[in-house]
């Protein structure tokens, strides 16, 4: 029996990190979250996700921050950037800096366990 691949979920929004949960947990994946950047970045000492989602605007340490501290500090993992607002500037930066994918949130739900499968195959 092949382990489910652990998903790492940042988003300031208790909201969306429960809704999204629930919906790739039912898709099959595993799921830890994370409330902000830091909190995520200071995880990273213990294991490693195979995937992350992690929402673009957040307080302090925002996706954009985190996804270049991670590229700075060679760690490699796909992320799946999430944004309220879909500016071409965002998609843009985001994919530039390597994101697997940025996605809109409001479609998150027809679009993300797509991107989730298509990332951690590479």
């Amino acid at each position: 029996m092949t382990e489910a691949p652990l998903i790492a979920v940042v988003d300031d929004d208790d909201a969306i990190r429960r809704a999204l949960s629930r919906l790739l947990r039912a898709s099959g994946l595993e799921v830890i979250t994370f409330a902000s950047g830091q909190a995520f970045i200071d995880s990273l000492d213990g294991q490693r996700p195979d995937c992350v989602v992690m929402d673009f605007q957040m307080p302090g340490l925002t996706g954009g921050d985190v996804q270049r501290l991670l590229m700075l500090t060679g760690i490699h993992l796909p992320i799946i950037i999430m944004t309220a607002y879909d500016h071409p500037g965002i998609r843009e930066e985001c994919l530039g800096n390597g994101a697997a994918a940025c996605l809109v949130k409001c479609d998150l739900q027809d679009h993300l366990v797509v991107a989730i499968k298509a990332a951690i195959a590479g």
